[in-house]
This record gives structure tokens, C-alpha cells and sequence, in this order.
């Protein structure tokens, strides 16, 4: 399956198949607020944007809602949902199969997409209609699939709006109460931005009912008078606040040393393609350069800094105050020493001061190196263990990646384990917890209950 560039890679795998892409994936929807339509009676024009304006959701009309990105792609998926939904197809699809209806079931029905009373051609000649693909999941909600070039999509929501449905963002599909239990609605959302298969697979364990199940359980001891027990379920949860932060938002990785150690060149051999200029003058990175990429599975922002030292010059010196504060807030800095030159009193002195670091010595292609045991020939007590990098041979870099990876992520949370991952849920298992400690077993209930229902 080819899959468009504005969608996330983690749904190669999860979502492959194509009954789990019609019925649950919500890849990745996009903004089509005043799209102009790109062929047709109203191609180009004001009036056929305005047409397709995004409408809030009003349950008494048939809505549109992409599922999938906007932009090429093989297959687009559109869910059309409202009372008489499925009647609304009546004189648009036919199926192949003449003894196949639209009656509600789990079942694929393949047919043709075409509005027989408009009058619509392209290129001069008349459109037979796009090849689609149904599911009737009832008669209030209807799955539509086809080709996923941009026109063809159009000339389905075109038609659509013809008969009166609305088009509606899909993120506003979600928040309107498509989903009744907020963390469904939360991960559904999240696994939009998910990067990596294993942060969309984590996510997706939440959809399923990770996080939810776990709240009830700690809800079901409150109400069994075991405070103790329901303390100890939301500090486990809470222990794992931090790697859900980071489902969907990146974890900060931070290149620093002193100038010229070649921290442009690892970055570029890290992401595997030339990110950031690399001169052997010191001093060439003044501004911060930034790089996503996936290591081990998660997905990592690398940031490239100044050189750090002291200088005269106005604008290496705002670079260095600019990485200063890149490395204050970063979730792990890789610390490059030069291999190639004798341990120093500047190299002591930045190991002392990010003692957390993960050191790197980079350049070994130019040190000396014991071929024995791979180290510095000059190796000192004074130096700490790190990594050996040659960033411009590509020696030791697979190494390195999986050393991150594993810093940042020392032990990934077991299958289906429940994990927060949202601002609102960390803060309610907090003051839960609080409640907790307040001995208010009944005020840590009212809060933990907010997790799994709407307001009002």
C-alpha cells in the first residue's frame, strides 16, 4: 500500500490491513476549510470553496468526514454518517455484484461512485464514476473507499454535498462525542501524530482500553475502602507520565562539545542524510539545527549546537548561549570529545559539568586506537567511558543509535500496560493522588471518574 506523505509511518504496520483501516484507523486528517474544488462547475472558484467550508457537527445532518490525509495516496477513506446516511447512496453506488445491497454488515462491497443526474465531465469527455469500495456499518454510518488521487476524493465529497451532506473535520468529528470514553477520543487523536510503529502501538493499546481499564480498577478499590491499594495503581501510572509525553511529542536529544569535534557530521550520519553543513573551521554551527528521526524505535529530535567556548565574536558567543540553553532542556546529551587530540583540561572540565552526559568520542579514524581492546592509546583514568565514532567513516554510529535508545527508554512498558499520555490525564492522576494522601477518597474519585466521561 503506498501511503501519503503527510500520514504517520507507524501506520504501515498497525494498520495495513484494509478492515482495520475502514473501520477504526484515523490516520491523519487535514484542514480542507475553503478548498476550492479542482475541476467541475465550480472548478477554482469562491463558490465551490465556500461549498466545501468545513460546518461544525450537527446530528440531525449527514456528515462527511475524511479519514484519511489530504494529498495523493493509494486508497482514500471517507465515513459518511448521519440519519439516512445509507439512503443518501441510493442512485450513486451501484455494485458490481447485482445481488449485493448496502444492507448493514461487516462486509466489503465493491461497486461504482457516480451521480448519474449531474452532468459532470473531465477532459472533454463524460466521468464514468469513481471504483469504490462500501461498508454499510449501519444505516446511520457508511464507510466509502477509493482511489486516493485528490480529484477523485473531490468528486465524491462534490457529490455528497450536492445532496446536502456536510463536510467535517475529522478532529471535530472526534471531539463532538464519536467517542464516548475520553481516552479513546485522546488516543485516537494522538495516534494522528504517533512517528514510530512502537509509539503508535503503545497508543493503540490505549485506544483499546489500557488506560481506561486501569482507572476503573484504582476506582473500584476506592470504593472497596483500599486507599493504600489505589495510591500505589495511580503512582504506577503516573511513573510512566513521562515516556507517554513523548508518544507523540519527541524526545530531545542534544549534540554539544567544544568546536570542531565533529558533532555536525554525527547528526548527519545519525539521520543518515546531510542535515546540517560540516567545514573544518571551528565555529561553523552558530545557529541550532534540528533533525527528526527514529532511533530504536522512537522517535528522537537531534539538535546540533555552537561549539562551547568563550569568544569575542557576537554571534558565535549568542550560538553558544543559544546551545547553553538547548542542553538545560534537553532529554539526553551526547557530549563529543575528539578522539584525535590529548585529553584536556576544556574536555575535563565540560565531562564535570554534564557528568550525565552520554560521551562520545568521535574521530577515532584520526586517534590512535589500540586494535586490541578498540580504545584511545592514550587513554587516561581521567577520561570517562563512553562511544568510539569515526561520524565521517559511519564506524560505530549503529552503536551509538542503540545507546540512545536505550537511555532514553531503559525499559519499554509491557504489552497493553497502561500509560498516560496527555497533559489532562497526568494532571488528574496528580491530584487524584493528592486526594489520596488527603485521605478524600471520595473527592480522588470524582476526579479519576473525569478521565472516563464527558463533561455535562
Amino acid at each position: 500500500m503506498c501511503w501519503r506523505g503527510g500520514e504517520s509511518p507507524a501506520f504501515y504496520s498497525i494498520y495495513a490491513d484494509w478492515r482495520i483501516l475502514a473501520s477504526d484507523a484515523l490516520l491523519c486528517g487535514g484542514d480542507m476549510s475553503r478548498r476550492a474544488l479542482p475541476y467541475g462547475p465550480f472548478a477554482g472558484s469562491r463558490r465551490g470553496a465556500i461549498l466545501f467550508q468545513m460546518t461544525a457537527l450537527n446530528p440531525q445532518r449527514i456528515s462527511v468526514i475524511r479519514l484519511t490525509a489530504p494529498g495523493r495516496s493509494a486508497v482514500a477513506g471517507l465515513l459518511l454518517e448521519g440519519p439516512g446516511a445509507a439512503k443518501v447512496l441510493e442512485g450513486l453506488f451501484q455494485a458490481k455484484n447485482s445481488s449485493c445491497g448496502l444492507s448493514p454488515g461487516d462486509r466489503l462491497v465493491v461497486g461504482r461512485f457516480a451521480d448519474q443526474s449531474h452532468g459532470v465531465s473531465h477532459g472533454g469527455r463524460p466521468h464514468r464514476g469513481e471504483d469504490i469500495v462500501v461498508r454499510c456499518r449501519s444505516e446511520e454510518s457508511v464507510e466509502l473507499h477509493c482511489h486516493g488521487g485528490t480529484a477523485a476524493t473531490a468528486r465524491i465529497e462534490q457529490t455528497l454535498a450536492r445532496r446536502g451532506c456536510a463536510m467535517v473535520d475529522w478532529k471535530d468529528w472526534i471531539d463532538s462525542g464519536s467517542e464516548h470514553d475520553p481516552i479513546r477520543a485522546e488516543a485516537r487523536l494522538a495516534l494522528a501524530q504517533a512517528e514510530t510503529t512502537q509509539t503508535a502501538a503503545v497508543l493503540l493499546d490505549q485506544y483499546q482500553g489500557a488506560l481506561s481499564g486501569a482507572v476503573r480498577s484504582i476506582l473500584a478499590s476506592l470504593a472497596a475502602a483500599a486507599a493504600e491499594t489505589a495510591g500505589k495503581g495511580i503512582e504506577s501510572l503516573l511513573a510512566r507520565a513521562d515516556f507517554g509525553r513523548h508518544l507523540v511529542e519527541p524526545w530531545r536529544v542534544v549534540l554539544a562539545g567544544r568546536p570542531n569535534v565533529g558533532k555536525s557530521t554525527l547528526i548527519n550520519a545519525l539521520v543518515g542524510y546531510s542535515r546540517a553543513i560540516v567545514h573544518h573551521a571551528p565555529g561553523t554551527t552558530r545557529d541550532v539545527l534540528r533533525a527528526t528521526t527514529a532511533l530504536e524505535g522512537w522517535p528522537v529530535e537531534l539538535a546540533d549546537t555552537a561549539g562551547l567556548r568563550c569568544s569575542d565574536h557576537p554571534i558565535e558567543r549568542a550560538g553558544v548561549q543559544l546551545a547553553e540553553a538547548e542542553l538545560q532542556t534537553a532529554d539526553l546529551v551526547l557530549l563529543l570529545l575528539d578522539a584525535s587530540q590529548p585529553w584536556c583540561h576544556d574536555d575535563r572540565q565540560l565531562t564535570r559539568r554534564w557528568p550525565s552526559a552520554l560521551m562520545v568520542y568521535n574521530k577515532i579514524d584520526l586517534g590512535d586506537i589500540d586494535p586490541q581492546s578498540g580504545r584511545l592509546a592514550d587513554s587516561c583514568a581521567q577520561r570517562p567511558q563512553g562511544f568510539f565514532t569515526s561520524a565521517i567513516q559511519g564506524r560505530g554510529i549503529v552503536e551509538l543509535a542503540a545507546a540512545i535508545g536505550q537511555r532514553l527508554v531503559p525499559q519499554r512498558p509491557a504489552a497493553l500496560a497502561a500509560v498516560p499520555f496527555t497533559t489532562r490525564q497526568v494532571d488528574t492522576l496528580e491530584a487524584a493522588l493528592g486526594y489520596v494522601a488527603e485521605d478524600d477518597p471520595a473527592a480522588a474519585a470524582s476526579a479519576l471518574g473525569s478521565l472516563l466521561s464527558r463533561p455535562g
